[in-house]
C-alpha cells in the first residue's frame, strides 16, 4: 500500500494522543503530535478574548498548517494527533458563537481557513473519537493537568455539539466514528485491535476506489 495519512479528531480528553501513540506503534507508522509552540498572544487572549481571539486563532492556524506541511513531506505513512480543521471548525467557531470574536474578524479568519483547505491535501481517513461529557471529565481528571481541572462541563458539551455538526457535514475524507465512551483501547488490546481492523478496512476500500 502507498503512503497513507490518518488524522485523529475529537474533544478535549477523549484520547487522541494516546490512540495516536498506540496505533503508530502497532502499525509501524510515524506519529505527528499536536504542535506545542508557545502562542505569544495567549496571555493577552485570556485577559481580553474579544480583542485578541482573532490574533490567537490565526497563530494557531499558521502553526497547524506548517505542521500539516511537515507530515505531508514525510516519506512514510503518518498518524496525526488532531486535524488541521478543528481549530477553525470547533474552537474558532465556538469563540464566535459565544461572542468572543467579532463577526468581521471571524469572516476574515474563515476566508483564510477556506483558502488553506483548498490548497492542503486532506487525510485519507479521519478517525472521530466521540465521547460523552462524563467520560471526558473522568479522563481529564485522570491525566491530571492542573489547568484542565476546572474545565466547565457546559464548555465540553458545546464542543461536542460543534464536533458532531462538523463531522456530519465533513466530505473531504472518509470518517470512522469511534464510540470512545464504550472502548478502553489503553487497557484492552482487543479494543485497540478492533479500531485498527476498522481503519484497515476503510483504507482498503479507499485504495480500491482509487
Amino acid at each position: 500500500m502507498s503512503k497513507r495519512f490518518i488524522a485523529i479528531a475529537g474533544n478535549v480528553g477523549v484520547g487522541k494522543s494516546t490512540l495516536t501513540s498506540l496505533m503508530a506503534e502497532r502499525m509501524g507508522w510515524e506519529p505527528f503530535f499536536e504542535a506545542v509552540d508557545d502562542n505569544p498572544y495567549l496571555a493577552d487572549f485570556y485577559q481580553d478574548m474579544r480583542q485578541w481571539s482573532f490574533h490567537s486563532q490565526v497563530f494557531f492556524l499558521s502553526r497547524r498548517l506548517r505542521h500539516h506541511h511537515e507530515l505531508l513531506k514525510h516519506p512514510g505513512s503518518v498518524i496525526q494527533d488532531r486535524s488541521v480543521y478543528e481549530d477553525a471548525e470547533i474552537f474558532a467557531r465556538n469563540l464566535y458563537e459565544q461572542g468572543s470574536m467579532l463577526q468581521r474578524d471571524y469572516q476574515s479568519y474563515r476566508e483564510l481557513y477556506e483558502v488553506m483547505c483548498d490548497l492542503v491535501p486532506p487525510p485519507d481517513l479521519v478517525i472521530y473519537l466521540q465521547a460523552d461529557v462524563e467520560t471526558l471529565l473522568r479522563r481529564i481528571r485522570k491525566r491530571g493537568r492542573d489547568y484542565e481541572q476546572s474545565i466547565d462541563p457546559a464548555y465540553l458539551q458545546r464542543l461536542n455539539t460543534l464536533y458532531d455538526d462538523w463531522i456530519d457535514a465533513f466530505t473531504l475524507s472518509p470518517v470512522l466514528t469511534v464510540q470512545a465512551s464504550s472502548l478502553d483501547f489503553v487497557a484492552n488490546p482487543q479494543h485497540l485491535q478492533r479500531i485498527i481492523d476498522a481503519v484497515e478496512e476503510k483504507l482498503a476500500l479507499r485504495h480500491f476506489d482509487e
